[in-house]
């Protein structure tokens, strides 16, 4: 974490070619396994920390107090770490927040260097500061937060960031874990899969922020698999530097801990947020993190979640933000010429500016079978699909052929095939659409029907005891100037349920219907396929 909060803070000293830049690992943390690949990813110099105490610098930034620091030869500049001092680790063997130990905070005897610069988010920051060890708060200024201000520079891209995501019509539901025993994952480790569970996919798009201290723990491989439910439900586990904030703008919901996203969240925009358990023996009280914990809806049982919501009054998370960031619009500028006075340097003319936050990356595993819940009438067909097998089974299994399990394809009443990229060479196999459908009828018994979604959106669709194929178009659906589409394997449910309900002799076509997914009804039309629409290649 707080190598990620430097690479935030360095754009400062960017565009001067007087500067260089350099980086180190200062040994004793637990959590500096990843420090070393993440530098090559950004492609940094590394300095070896055997090497690091013989050199001189003219800046060390550092943006925690542990470790032996002290060895390191030059002006000492400590940046801000998370959202203020908000919570006390007892591992750490002291009773003062994390971050304000007044051993850590002052440089004395020897050949030791006081720092030069304590960079502070908040006024009460300071005052925090100087009840640690009134000697501390010498070289504390209050400069606001740089991390906040890439969030806020980067709320244009909120739009972007959902295209990326693919979240479509539904909303963003983000789930915030930080580290240790107390946090999210630590207390409610099944809450990911369980909201996967009782949400509609239709509805939500899940994400998941760990702490970058989780991420080192564990690693990304034990991660992954002890998340594995949640994420082959289609949960992003979002990766630790710079992601977690695009996923905070891009976000229309917050679960969170008591770590310090949800400040930056509750900074950022004022959307609802609940609270999934409150680090009972860590959070110290009247910080902002606990002002906002204690006004905040507490989630209970995961299908409580939409009412948990519903109960947030809006201005809460920004009135806790207030209490934790300050010089909001000028964190990078103010910091700019603090360091560039203690450099005894003229900054460069052109000015700095908060870089913004990269898109974010989709998911990695996507759901490829669905328990679906239809509920049929002669107008139209509701449907809640959830991703199978986290939950209890639904009307009737969807699956996708070719890429759900052979058993799931084997169990599904409802088969549909998307389309494959084309083939480079054009001597390749293909099907066309009502040969894909006939051929599922016939290779599958369980399955009563079969649909294939062509490129176009149309749906080619086959319903065992039906002699006609059927050509199935889905409108759009307009709202206040935007238009929205379903997903067409939701489209394929609402047809296969509305089909089982009638014979091949009551089915006049075309049809009107409405398909009710997620939280808006779209109108399909079924009709006979044309012999043009049953010969295309998909």
């Amino acid at each position: 974490m707080a190598l990620y909060r430097l690479l935030d803070v360095l754009p400062a000293l960017s565009g001067d070619a007087r500067i260089t830049r350099l980086f180190t690992l200062v040994p004793g943390s637990d959590f500096g396994v990843d420090v070393f690949s993440a530098i090559e990813r950004v492609g940094g110099t590394l300095i070896p920390w055997s090497e690091a105490p013989t050199r001189s610098y003219d800046l060390v930034l550092a943006a925690s107090p542990k470790g032996e620091l002290r060895l390191l030869r030059g002006r000492q500049v400590l940046l801000p770490h998370g959202a203020g001092y908000n919570k006390a680790i007892p591992d750490e063997g002291s009773d003062s927040a994390s971050g304000l130990d007044p051993e850590l905070l002052l440089r004395e005897g020897g050949d030791d260097v006081p720092i030069a610069l304590h960079a502070l988010a908040h006024p009460d920051q300071l005052t925090r500061v100087a009840a640690a060890d009134p000697r501390a708060a010498d070289g504390a200024k209050v400069v606001g937060d740089p991390t906040l201000e890439r969030l806020l520079a980067s709320l244009p891209l909120r739009a972007r960031y959902r295209a990326a995501l693919g979240t479509g019509p539904r909303k963003l539901l983000v789930l915030a874990s930080t580290w240790g025993p107390e946090s999210l994952l630590g207390r409610r480790p099944d809450l990911p899969a369980q909201l996967a569970a009782h949400l509609s996919y239709d509805t939500h798009q899940l994400a998941l922020l760990v702490h970058p201290n989780e991420h080192s723990r564990l690693g990304t491989y034990e991660l992954t698999e002890r998340l594995a439910p949640a994420l082959d439900a289609g949960v992003i586990l979002v990766r630790p530097h710079e992601q977690w904030a695009s996923f905070l703008i891009a976000a229309d919901a917050l679960v969170t801990d008591h770590g310090s996203a949800a400040l930056y969240y509750c900074a950022a925009q004022d959307r609802p947020v609940v609270s999934a358990c409150r680090g009972e023996s860590e959070l110290i009280p009247g910080t902002p993190m606990d002002q906002l914990l204690s006004r905040i809806p507490r989630l209970g049982p995961a299908d409580t979640v939409e009412q948990a919501f519903a109960d947030y009054q809006p201005g809460t998370g920004e009135a806790a933000a207030r209490a934790a960031f300050a010089h909001r619009g000028r964190a990078l500028n103010l910091l700019r010429a603090e360091l560039y006075a203690l450099l005894g340097m003229t900054p460069p003319a052109i000015p700095c500016a908060p870089r913004l936050l990269p898109r974010p990356l989709p998911a990695e595993r996507l759901p490829t079978a669905f328990d679906v819940d239809a509920d049929a009438t002669d107008r139209g067909v509701r449907v809640v699909r959830r991703p199978v097998g986290i939950g209890p089974p639904g009307d009737h299994l969807a699956a996708e052929d070719g890429a759900a399990s052979q058993a799931l394809v084997r169990s599904a009443g409802l088969l549909y095939r998307r389309p494959l990229p084309a083939p480079a060479d054009r001597s390749a196999l293909s099907w066309t659409s009502d040969g894909w459908t006939r051929h599922a009828l016939s290779t599958y018994p369980g399955c009563r029907s079969a649909a294939a979604i062509l490129p176009s959106g149309l749906l080619l669709f086959r319903t065992r005891g039906h002699s006609d194929a059927y050509a199935v178009e889905v409108e759009p659906h307009t709202e206040d100037g935007r238009v929205t589409r379903p997903d067409p394997a939701a489209a394929a449910s609402a047809v296969h349920a509305w089909l089982l309900r009638r014979s091949p002799a009551d089915t006049a076509t075309p049809s009107r219907l409405s398909c009710v997914a997620g939280d808006r009804a779209y109108a399909l039309v079924l009709r006979r396929a044309t012999a043009d629409e049953t010969a295309g290649l998909f």
